[in-house]
């Protein structure tokens, strides 16, 4: 059955790909950016399948504004994808209140308002799904990434949360945490603090190295089929990897965090009191 996907940040990346997918298997998309010019190809070939439309997910507002008109428009939104999000590289004590302020603001309260704006419609429908593109640094961490696995971490949060709050609605959440992927992400979208303080160097340099080799970012191509089958699977999961390196990474990251929580077990118990 054909479905109706909102999709944020589509103007490239993840979200383009993604959009025209659906759009290839019959679904219908509304699709928004900062740029709808980068749309055009897409109106030009699906024509009155996709809706394309101007938006800033920071404008809280303009977040409502869009979800109303794309309702209006379809007549009712299924699918929500929370795409719109950009990468801030550079050491935590270098990044400057403005560049921290921006991170959070996009990263996470963008994902919030999209959220709210769309609960009423899927509340009044007595279904929905949301994606949420995470990370799978929402999960663990890189150094040079620190208010990005901040935002990314905040963002779990909120979604879980959301999946908690809305499961007896019919609602459905799911937080997509990607590796490292063949997009712009680390390219022209991301932002870089200053690199002033030579005591992280030998930080800077491991990390360059660290993604110096071609196998380590993902095909953005390989996702689709995954995301398609997400969006209609009856019984999504909370959290999807994609790729390899995230899928690993995890599977060690986990058995160590419970390899500590049990070593400390007795100390952890004994803090309760009684």
């Amino acid at each position: 059955m054909s479905k109706i996907v909102f999709i944020t940040g589509a103007s490239k990346g993840f979200g383009k790909l993604w959009a025209e997918a659906l759009l290839q298997s019959g679904d219908k998309v509304a699709a928004t950016a900062r740029n709808i010019s980068a749309l055009q190809d897409l109106k030009d070939k699906y024509g009155d399948n996709i809706l394309a439309l101007k938006l800033d997910v920071n404008n809280r507002t303009e977040v409502f504004e869009v979800t109303e008109k794309v309702e209006k428009y379809f007549g009712r939104i299924d699918v929500l994808i929370n795409n719109a999000g950009f990468g801030l590289f550079g050491t935590t004590e270098e990044t400057t209140e403005r560049q921290a302020r921006d991170q959070m603001e996009t990263n996470f309260l963008g994902s919030l308002w999209a959220a709210q704006a769309v609960l009423p419609v899927m509340r009044r429908q007595k279904g929905g799904h949301i994606i949420q593109v995470s990370s799978f640094l929402g999960l663990t961490t890189l150094p040079l990434l620190g208010l990005y696995n901040a935002s990314k971490f905040a963002v779990e949060g909120l979604i879980e949360t959301i999946g908690l709050e809305t499961a007896h609605l019919g609602i459905k959440t799911t937080l997509i945490e990607p590796n490292g992927f063949a997009t712009d992400w680390a390219g022209v979208s991301a932002i870089q603090t200053s690199s002033d303080i030579a005591d992280y160097n030998p930080v800077r340099t491991a990390f360059a190295e660290s993604g110096s080799d071609p196998d380590t970012w993902g095909k953005p191509e390989a996702t689709i089929d995954p995301v398609l089958n997400l969006i209609d699977n009856q019984n999504p999961p909370q959290r999807l990897l994609l790729g390899k390196i995230a899928y690993h990474a995890m599977n060690e990251v986990y058995a160590k965090r419970l390899e500590e929580i049990q070593s400390w077990k007795e100390v952890s118990i004994a803090a309760h009191g009684h």
